[in-house]
């Protein structure tokens, strides 16, 4: 069986040069790269007590539905700014070149609930972190976060200190 490097499509310079992107749709266009990720991600939460699932738009929500239903949680999407229909909470982050908005649904996640993140990627941290915060507000611990990859050149571990964070792939670089 390969490892899951294997099945993640790397592509030199984009999206510009010196930059290595990694695509996750290699991933998903798989079966077994796909079984194996979500498979590798839900391994970090053995033994984890949780009570739902939160996914970031829109990979996160690729990995994070599945492990929810694997395991029987609820899940509960972060989607951009004006995509969900009732009452929500936002939270702007910074992005390399200016700044974005998320969401959540205000009644998605209550008081003591515990929530797992997922997500296919930390790069810098700003989307997870804009989540995290919104999780609080409503009452939720975060005690675990999971992700695919991780590029740890880019220190968005850092940004989440105090966290429980489980990468299954590190990239050293950017």
């Amino acid at each position: 069986m390969k490892k899951i490097e294997e099945y993640v499509r790397s592509i030199k310079d984009f999206p510009e040069p010196g930059i290595i992107f990694r695509d996750v749709t290699s991933v998903l266009q798989d079966p077994d790269g796909l079984a194996l990720a979500i498979d590798s991600m839900k391994a970090f939460l053995e033994g984890v007590d949780f009570d739902v699932v939160v996914g970031t738009e829109s990979r996160g929500f690729m990995f994070g539905v599945p492990i929810a239903y694997a395991l029987h949680k609820a899940f509960v999407p972060v989607r951009k700014k004006g995509k969900l229909p009732m009452e929500t909470i936002s939270q702007e982050y910074e992005l390399e070149y200016g700044s974005a908005v998320v969401e959540m649904h205000r009644d998605s996640i209550k008081p003591g609930q515990k929530v797992v993140l997922v997500d296919d990627l930390i790069a810098t941290g700003g989307t997870v972190e804009a989540s995290i915060k919104m999780i609080e507000e409503l009452g939720g611990e975060v005690v675990k976060i999971v992700f695919l990859m991780e590029l740890a050149g880019l220190k968005g571990r850092e940004r989440l200190k105090g966290y429980d964070i489980d990468s299954v792939i590190i990239y050293e670089g950017k």
